[in-house]
């Protein structure tokens, strides 16, 4: 094999008998999940074959059983039908992990190099000559490119319908020429690509994929310099007269990478998280809600939004980490406030509920509770830091929600559980025009934090709706897509403390006055 450094998966250096093994198992796979019936007619082999290349998804389930193995979603149906409908075509998939950009992008590279474009006649299509194969080295491409090769190779059900595959003139690893005449390349960004053709075809189509890397895009001059290169020299090889298939496949990783570069050019792009904006699995035919919550449970708040979500996070750019200590007693408290933010916008942002008491200097995060739930869960929220906060003769506690999101349905809701319960809720709105959200968050709780004034409760640490306000405080910066719901809260609630004791100090209201007690709530 010509180049035995590409010998990796998943980026790992892979030994011969590793990369045997590897071979072997995926060129098994694909050998056996292809079976075919030696004893079709040719007229049933050529009626077969028509009518599996009028409808792309039966032939994509037909030759390559062994990757299709759920019903596709309808972003994937969408996606096939835009580049197979436009021979020249631009196109950006920003697709999270475990939705099968790759694999998807693979079955329609097959078939436009064995069909040709469905919008043709049959008898008028001209498969694709020259594909290029781009990722962020040549190891990679050589990785991305392997799937490739076996399937010419060893998919028994292209050989029976298209005829074998392998040529004896050029086949490495590197790149191949298939018997019916297709080139197929692999290429790392940086390397030159220049005469790139096959006999008069230069590539027709052109696939970045993977092609940023988290180094690179650390450094602003790296990925100013690799797009350079993928604009002036990689899609350089493209014919002007041509038609040209150009489909970059990534995750966004950073704000400025190429993959976002890209978005700007392509006549179509589009991001696809593993999770709609209704938190509902994009793809529920393979990736269930329990799949989803099982590895999302195992990562960071950072990882899990920059892997699956498509948010990179630069973390600590505010708030590095956040401060623990043991809270006081409720009744040493000067003012304590529970603060709700209900988060009414999309039913995938967090709902917020804290409750924050200012002691000396210093405030607290008493209680947290963050999580993506429903109203009912907001409003038994309340009640259990009701139940604490009735624990202490001596403590006084106010209830605040912004004013804009007590709407008629959430109110009744409130109320409701009011009679229902006998324990009305005494929540009243927040009345004050916000400004800016960073500007605000940043402005009031950024000092305090710094100053050694901004404490999360220490017992707390371990309980998962406390371990989120702090990832949602690390990971809260400007022009962030990150949720920052519970320290909007926590905003909110140290806001009316401050506003309320000053009231208090105007004479305006009154609070009892506090007995101290070593006891902890």
């Amino acid at each position: 094999m010509e180049l035995q450094a590409s010998r990796t998966a998943g980026g790992n250096f892979m030994t011969d008998k590793q990369w045997f093994t590897y071979w072997r198992q995926h060129a098994k796979m694909i050998f056996d999940t292809t079976q075919v019936d030696v004893n079709e007619t040719k007229e049933e082999s050529e009626q077969r074959k028509e009518e599996l290349e009028a409808d792309p998804e039966k032939w994509f389930k037909y030759y390559f059983p062994g990757y299709a193995t759920s019903p596709p979603a309808h972003f994937h149906l969408a996606a096939t039908k835009r580049v197979l409908a436009n021979p020249e075509w631009y196109e950006v998939r920003i697709w999270s992990r475990e939705l099968a950009k790759s694999t998807r992008t693979m079955m329609e590279v097959f078939y436009l190099t064995l069909v040709g474009h469905s919008v043709d006649p049959p008898a008028e299509r001209k498969p694709r000559r020259y594909v290029l194969l781009i990722s962020n080295s040549l190891n990679n491409a050589c990785r991305l490119l392997t799937p490739y090769r076996i399937n010419f190779e060893c998919n028994q059900r292209i050989h029976q319908d298209y005829g074998p595959q392998q040529s004896i003139i050029k086949w490495t690893e590197t790149e191949f020429i298939t018997i019916g005449g297709v080139a197929f390349r692999a290429l790392g960004a940086g390397q030159s690509p220049r005469g790139t053709r096959n006999e008069e075809a230069r590539p027709d189509i052109i696939l970045f994929d993977d092609i940023d890397t988290d180094a690179d895009c650390l450094n602003p001059e790296i990925i100013a310099k690799k797009w350079r290169w993928i604009e002036e020299a990689a899609i350089g090889t493209r014919s002007v007269s041509g038609s040209t298939t150009i489909i970059f496949c990534g995750n966004r990783i950073a704000a400025d990478c190429c993959i976002e570069r890209a978005t700007k050019l392509a006549d179509h792009s589009e991001v696809i998280n593993i999770r709609t904006a209704a938190g509902n699995s994009a793809w529920p035919e393979k990736n269930t809600e329990a799949d989803i919550e099982r590895v999302l449970s195992q990562k960071s708040y950072a990882a899990q939004q920059k892997e699956y979500f498509n948010n990179p996070i630069t973390e600590g750019s505010v708030f590095k980490h956040m401060a623990y200590k043991p809270v006081r007693h409720l009744s040493e408290y000067d003012m304590i406030v529970c603060y709700t933010d209900p988060s009414y916008k999309t039913t995938s942002d967090y709902k917020a509920t804290v409750l924050v008491g200012k002691w000396q200097n210093e405030y607290h995060i008493i209680k947290c509770f963050l999580a993506q739930g429903t109203t009912a869960h907001m409003i038994d929220w309340h009640y259990t830091i009701m139940d604490i906060v009735a624990t202490v003769e001596q403590a006084c506690c106010y209830y605040f929600m912004e004013q804009v999101f007590m709407q008629d349905v959430l109110v009744k809701e409130v109320n409701d559980a009011g009679l229902r319960t006998k324990r009305p809720i005494p929540l009243s709105g927040d009345t004050r025009k916000k400004p800016d959200k960073f500007m605000r968050i940043e402005s009031l709780l950024e000092p305090l934090h710094r100053n050694g004034q901004l404490y999360l409760n220490e017992h707390e640490r371990s309980n998962p709706h406390m371990a989120r306000l702090a990832e949602q405080f690390t990971a809260f910066a400007p022009r962030s897509r990150a949720h920052d719901d519970g320290p909007d809260a926590v905003e909110g609630a140290i806001w009316k403390i401050n506003e309320l004791l000053l009231r208090k100090t105007d004479g305006a209201i009154v609070v009892s006055k506090k007995q101290p007690n070593k006891n902890r709530w």
